[in-house]
């Protein structure tokens, strides 16, 4: 797979449906000001897109004990940041499909995984700094977007199960990723988000993501940083095993933050996560 023809793919790909792009408008001056009342009204009128929403939210590892009903009820308790997340995620779905396999994860398993994601990072980072865990929990719910772009060319090359087989045997996936393929699942999201003109600095964590951070500075490495702890918890590999919270608490520790509060918050998701499971 030479890079310029994945590019080619991405830039081919249609643009996201109507109803998206109308809520893309209203985010434009920011979550903090989008107009509620409008939201939930555009997302009333897809009927697919309003179904799934409720489906995503009502799943158990987000922990309500009573089924959420109704789109108004949806965002009041999420918040218009992370119906966002929800929101894009639906929408890119909608182009690309799941065809996980290639990475040794079940589509239904690599869904609940990007939800985790999410998940971790809004509970974890909440205490931290509400703000910013607000702006990259929808970030976490979408980020591993990328994967079901290479999957597609994966499935298509003569190295399919040379990429499996090296996958499990691999310690980092992405560097895995750009020794076999010559780019990283993240870099290639943030292609896809440049694509269909999402959130601008999403696209820079995302092609920086894995870029050394020494060339990285402010409120981006920051971020990166942050994004870094999630997939390390929670990656195609691993989702909050024993072994991936205490890696992702050591670089917690790293950046002189507190690894028991996220240890004791990683542990209750995945309390969570494994009863979904046994259902």
């Amino acid at each position: 797979m030479k890079y310029e023809e994945l590019v080619k793919n991405i830039e081919s790909l249609p643009p996201l449906s109507d109803s998206t792009i109308l809520i893309k408008k209203l985010y434009a001056e920011g979550a903090e000001n989008v107009d509620i009342i409008k939201l939930v009204r555009i997302i009333e009128s897809d009927a697919l897109l309003a179904a799934n929403i409720l489906k995503m939210i009502n799943a158990p590892y987000y922990g309500f004990s009573k089924k959420i009903a109704s789109v108004a009820q949806a965002v009041s308790l999420f918040g218009t940041n992370i119906v966002y997340g929800l929101v894009m995620n639906y929408a890119m779905r909608e182009h690309l499909i799941a065809k996980t396999n290639a990475y040794n994860i079940s589509p239904a398993d690599f869904n609940d995984m990007c939800h985790v994601q999410s998940n971790l990072m809004m509970q974890w980072y909440s205490k931290i700094d509400l703000r910013h865990a607000q702006f990259l929990a929808p970030l976490a719910l979408i980020m591993e977007t990328g994967k079901l772009v290479l999957v597609d060319e994966i499935l298509k090359s003569s190295y399919l199960l040379e990429f499996q087989d090296g996958l499990k045997k691999c310690a980092e996936i992405e560097v895995y990723e750009y020794d076999l393929l010559g780019t990283t699942s993240y870099h290639v999201s943030g292609l896809l988000f440049e694509h269909w003109n999402l959130e601008p600095l999403y696209v820079k964590m995302l092609q920086n993501l894995d870029i050394e951070t020494e060339h990285i500075s402010g409120k981006l490495e920051y971020y990166i940083e942050t994004l870094d702890v999630i997939r390390t918890a929670v990656n195609v590999k691993n989702i909050l095993t024993d072994e991936s919270i205490e890696k992702a608490s050591r670089v917690v520790q790293s950046l002189d933050l507190d690894p028991e509060h996220f240890t004791h918050v990683a542990k209750r998701i995945k309390k969570a996560y494994d009863k979904s499971n046994k259902r």
